[in-house]
């Protein structure tokens, strides 16, 4: 399978290399092309653009750069679309994420989310939009397949993989 991952911070950079590891060891013929960081490429991915590059912190300078954005939207889409991957799989940074799930959405390409937007602690019904766009969605927090349930959305618990880095250090 073609795998196409989205990190935009540190986190998700380590939280996708160990599921790319994880995926490779039960899919073989594994491909992965993912924005990310130094962490996905090393576990086997194709890094398109690096997490660095989508870094910015602040009201005033997320307006300031949104032709920027934009840009990048515009070319994480064209990028999906091209390679035409078997699944896309957002891992958290919903800001970016769900604005690329949307673009990508009408393509057919399954969308899957690895660490759950925190719909549930601001904006609650942005959890219909979650449901709308995503086909499957792996959450980290117990309490989070109940949230979901309330929306008649079927989530997954995995696990926190925050304990399993503290447990490998």
């Amino acid at each position: 399978m073609k795998y196409y991952l989205i990190a935009g911070e540190p986190s998700g950079d380590l939280h996708g290399a160990n599921l790319i590891k994880a995926l490779a060891t039960h899919d073989g013929q594994a491909q992965f092309r993912a924005w990310g960081g130094p962490k996905m490429e090393q576990a086997g991915a194709h890094l398109v653009k690096h997490y660095k590059d989508l870094a910015i912190m602040g009201f005033i300078e997320v307006l300031k750069n949104l032709k920027h954005f934009k840009r990048l939207l515009k070319a994480c889409q064209e990028d999906i679309e091209a390679w035409q991957p078997d699944v896309v799989v957002f891992i958290d940074f919903s800001g970016f994420n769900m604005r690329v799930a949307k673009r990508v959405f009408s393509t057919g390409i399954p969308l899957y989310y690895y660490i759950s937007p925190k719909v549930w602690a601001w904006n609650t019904k942005r959890a219909h939009k979650v449901k709308a766009l995503i086909k499957r969605m792996y959450v980290i927090l117990p309490f989070e397949q109940a949230f979901y349930q309330q929306f008649n959305y079927q989530v997954y618990y995995v696990g926190n993989p925050l304990l399993d880095a503290v447990r490998a250090f």
